[in-house]
């Protein structure tokens, strides 16, 4: 019991350490605390609170948190052409007939009828625009509370997901993950850009930037926008408390593990 205290004592002197220099410096965005951005404004929402998390001006994808005043109402039209993915964190959110609470999921097609949204109460959100892709296959709304949803292995220990899209024409993907208290991760990279959005928990987390570890710490409303092929996890990045991310991936992203934080381009010279 000593030595398991001893542990967890010089994880919180390292959070606590971290806090007072401030996060690393990153050539892409990590260690992002959402509540710390500017807000922006929102065409195709108007009247609400918003929080770019990552976009692209050229295509109109974008990544967002948003908070939706009381007796708000919308329309999920304003993208025509790009389809429109929202997570509910906290409030509710009708999707036509349909309320969505803390956990509600939809997923919008392109070229799918403008719904109508409306939040009676108010609520925070994550929105989310792709780029039209002719490769995805899901042409039907996805409207799901993942409450329902049962949490799987993934065969790693403490961790455990939950699929909210997975489409089979792309390979985009949208899903929970669960990490408990205490598990550690493993050095590994993804073939497709992910995005992550921390809901609840605490979780420190490294990223291998040319060889060399950065750890930080992420409380909820922490978000990454991690390149393909980027090397992240390791044994330092551990799960303070239990922690849930909503993830993403807008291309089918196959894993590679690493023995170590190494500098990737070395070590895939083509």
């Amino acid at each position: 019991m000593k030595s398991h205290l001893s542990v967890w004592l010089l994880i919180v002197a390292t959070v606590l350490g971290g806090c007072a220099a401030g996060p690393p410096k990153l050539p892409y965005p990590a260690f992002i605390q959402v509540d710390e951005l500017d807000d922006v404004f929102m065409a195709s929402l108007p009247g609400v609170r918003a929080k770019q998390l990552s976009g692209d001006p050229l295509t109109r994808r974008t990544s967002n948190r948003i908070e939706l005043p009381k007796d708000w109402q919308g329309t999920s039209g304003g993208v025509p052409g790009r389809s429109m993915e929202i997570y509910v964190i906290a409030g509710e959110l009708a999707v036509a007939d349909i309320v969505l609470e803390p956990g509600g999921y939809a997923f919008l097609p392109a070229g799918s009828l403008g719904f109508n949204l409306s939040a009676k109460e108010g609520a925070r959100i994550l929105y989310f625009v792709n780029d039209t892709d002719p490769e995805s296959v899901i042409r039907s709304p996805i409207i799901i509370n993942s409450d329902l949803l049962r949490w799987e292995s993934t065969g790693k220990a403490g961790v455990s997901t939950k699929e909210l899209r997975n489409d089979p024409g792309n390979g985009a993907k949208t899903w929970l993950v669960r990490v408990s208290t205490g598990a550690a991760q493993v050095w590994e990279s993804s073939a497709a850009v992910r995005e992550g959005y921390l809901v609840t928990g605490n979780q420190q987390y490294a990223e291998c930037v040319d060889g060399e570890a950065k750890l930080w710490q992420y409380a909820p409303g922490g978000y990454f926008y991690r390149p393909a092929d980027t090397i992240s996890g390791g044994p330092d990045s551990l799960a303070l408390t239990e922690a849930i991310w909503v993830m993403r991936e807008t291309d089918k992203g196959d894993m590679t593990a690493w023995p170590s934080c190494v500098n990737a381009v070395i070590a895939n010279p083509d």
